[in-house]
This record gives C-alpha cells, structure tokens and sequence, in this order.
C-alpha cells in the first residue's frame, strides 16, 4: 500500500513539472483552441496538448517503478501511445471520425495482443454457472468496451476540470475494488494514473490555463478501459460487467442519452449538440464551478454502488445496476434531456 501512495506522489510531482511544458509546446506549435461557436463556454483562446503532460507522467511513473513491465503493461503503454498520437494529429489536424476510429482500433489490438481481454463475464442468471465464456466474442467485446469508454470520455470532455476530475473519481473508485479482489497490478496502474491526472487537475480547473485536448480526454477513456478490464473482475478473472459501468457511469450515460437523443430527433449520432449534461445544466444557470462539483458528486455517488455492486453476487449486482439505469432514465426523461438542442 505505501509503495502505491509513492507511485502517486511520483506521478503528481511528474504531471505538475511537465504540464506548464507541454503548454510552451502548445503555443509554440500552434495547437491552441479558438472558440468558434456557442458550444464552446471558454471565450478566450486556450493551449490545447495538457494530455501529453498525464501521458508522460504515467509512462515514465510506471517505468520507473520496481520490477520488469509485464505483458499487459507493455500492451497499454503502447496502446496510450497509439491512443496519444491519433489525439495530438487530432488536436492540430481536427482528424474526422473514421481517422480517429482507425487510431482507437489500433490500441484496441494492441491490447488484445498483449493479453488485455475480455476473457469471461459474470453471469446475470442463477444457476451454477457463475461465470460465462464469451469465447469467440472476446475480441469484439474487448474492441467495443474499449473504444466506446475512450469516446465516452471525449465526449464529456466540455467545461474546465470536468474530464479530468471525473475520471481522476473513476480512478479512485476502480482502485478500491482493485484492492478489494487484491488484483494488485490493477491498483498500480490505477494509483499511478491518479497521480497523472491530480498533478494536471490544478492547471486544468476553472479558470483553466491549459486544456487536456482529444489527446488526453481518449487517453483517459483508454487507460480507464483498459485497466477496469484488469481490476473489475471477480474470481476466475470475470469481469464484473456492472462495476465497470457503474464506475465509469457519468461517461457511459451521457453518450448513451446523446445517442438516444440523437436517433429521437432524427440527427446524426456523430452530430454535437448542446444536450450534453453539463450543456443542461449550465443551461440552468449555474456556474462552471457548480456544474463541474455536481458531476463530481453523481460520479463519486456511481463509484460507491459500483464498490457495492463489486461486494456482493452477480444477480444482486445486475439488479443494481438495472436500479440505476431505470433511475437515471426516468430522471433524463423529465429533465428533457432527450429534446434535441443546437
């Protein structure tokens, strides 16, 4: 456990040091964002790139950490780094959707490769099978969870601090279940990427100086991915469909209402629009700050059900999970969250 806070500080220390050089980079290369219409709630031109600053800390953190890097290491350093270049070209380039696609798809593989998968899943049903072999569907599953979580958190990626803290409440979340299965290379990977992202945080938060870019909001959805496939899993090494979900509930949720709000309304799923939950809320007239603390604490408040949904057995935690989803969908749905808005 000590050695996890030391890995942490280290990351701090390493994201804090590179951030206000990864800024100069920006500058100097021209990378900045230009806000260009209503969606954007900066009015002011901001450096983009600050994912490089998490990604830098966070490899060099786990290279310098005890023992030779194992297999599924090796697998999501080269992974981050495919996920990181498509970001930067994304970010100084403005790459379409399919170009961004290819980027995701390569991580996804290398994972796979390196043994990162999907292998089984908990069983919703009882019966004495408690575990499902998803066999053949491995690798499209582990594609799919992948490169849905990194778009999912590009997509909430809209107001300073609000990516970054939600995936730092992921973090946290994922590393005490982690600990909890004792899945201790989950924990490493998790603390270490707390630490990236906290030494950010204060740069990134409203007002912030410096943006994370699609370079760091994919990082994060493909670190989070990648490592909730090694830490949310029971015995046998099936992964706890639900855990997940819940832990990294405020992403998934949102890209699904802006899908399902999208097909409503007849617009392109790929269509931005203004009904993003942070959109709605500051619609409410709340501030940046207050926005950002309350999403905060809807993510905080899913990380602690996807504690609980990890304690107890599968059927109780589908129905959990199920719970929330009713929950939260009811609660869209008087909102107005599934009217479309330019």
């Amino acid at each position: 456990m000590d050695n996890l806070y030391i890995l942490a500080a280290f990351a701090v220390v390493f994201s804090a040091l590179f951030t206000p050089i990864v800024k100069r980079i920006a500058i100097s290369i021209n990378v900045i964002d230009v806000p260009k219409d209503d969606r954007r709630v900066h009015k002011k031109p901001i450096p983009l790139l600050g994912g490089l600053a998490i990604y830098f800390s966070f490899i060099f953190t786990i290279i310098l950490k005890a023992g030779a890097l194992t297999s599924q290491e090796k697998g999501i350093i080269i992974g981050a780094t495919i996920i990181v270049i498509g970001g930067f070209l994304d970010d100084k380039f403005d790459l379409k959707p399919w170009q961004k696609l290819l980027f995701q798809l390569g991580a996804s593989i290398a994972l796979i490769l390196y043994g990162v998968m999907i292998f089984r899943i908990t069983n919703p049903i009882a019966n004495s099978n408690l575990y499902i072999n998803v066999k053949v569907f491995s690798i499209p599953l582990t594609i799919i969870w992948v490169v849905g979580i990194t778009n999912a958190l590009n997509l909430i990626d809209g107001l300073d601090g609000l990516a970054a803290g939600v995936a730092f409440i992921s973090c946290i979340t994922i590393l005490i279940i982690a600990l909890l299965n004792s899945r201790i290379e989950a924990s490493v990977l998790t603390s270490i990427l707390a630490g990236s992202i906290l030494g950010f945080l204060p740069y990134n938060f409203n007002p912030a100086s410096i943006f994370m870019g699609d370079t760091g909001a994919q990082l994060l959805g493909f670190l989070l991915a990648a490592i909730s496939i090694e830490g949310a899993v029971k015995s046998a090494a099936a992964f706890a469909i639900a855990v997940p979900i819940l832990a990294l509930g405020i992403p998934i949720y949102d890209t699904l209402f802006a899908v399902i709000r999208r097909k409503i309304n007849g617009k392109p799923i790929m269509q931005a629009d203004k009904g993003h939950l942070h959109h709605r809320l500051l619609a409410m007239g709340l501030s940046q700050k207050q926005v950002v603390m309350i999403m905060y604490f809807i993510s905080a408040v899913l990380g602690t059900f996807a504690v609980i949904a990890m304690q107890v057995n599968s059927q109780r935690s589908y129905f959990l999970l199920l719970i929330v989803m009713i929950i939260l969908i009811i609660t869209a749905w008087k909102c107005g969250f599934f009217k479309h808005r330019e």
